[in-house]
C-alpha cells in the first residue's frame, strides 16, 4: 500500500508556475506539476476536505522553488 500524500513536498522539490484546483461536493483537489529530487517530471494530486487545508497547500506551493 502506498503512503498517502499530504504535502506537495512529499513528492516534489520544485513546482511549475501554475496549479489546478477542482471543487467537489465533499472537498477540493489540487494538482501541481514539478520535478522530484531526481529532476524527473511528476504531477501530484491531493484531495482535502476543507478550505483551510487547501489554503495550506496553496501556501506551500507558493513558497517552494520554481521549476525552470
Amino acid at each position: 500500500m502506498t503512503k498517502a500524500v499530504s504535502k506537495i513536498s512529499d513528492k516534489l522539490t520544485k513546482v511549475s508556475e501554475s496549479f489546478t484546483i477542482n471543487m467537489y461536493d465533499n472537498g477540493f483537489m489540487i494538482e501541481v506539476g514539478g520535478t522530484d529530487h531526481k529532476e524527473d517530471w511528476k504531477n501530484v494530486k491531493i484531495i482535502v476536505q476543507d478550505l483551510d487545508s487547501l489554503m495550506a497547500l496553496i501556501k506551500e506551493a507558493a513558497s517552494m522553488e520554481r521549476r525552470d
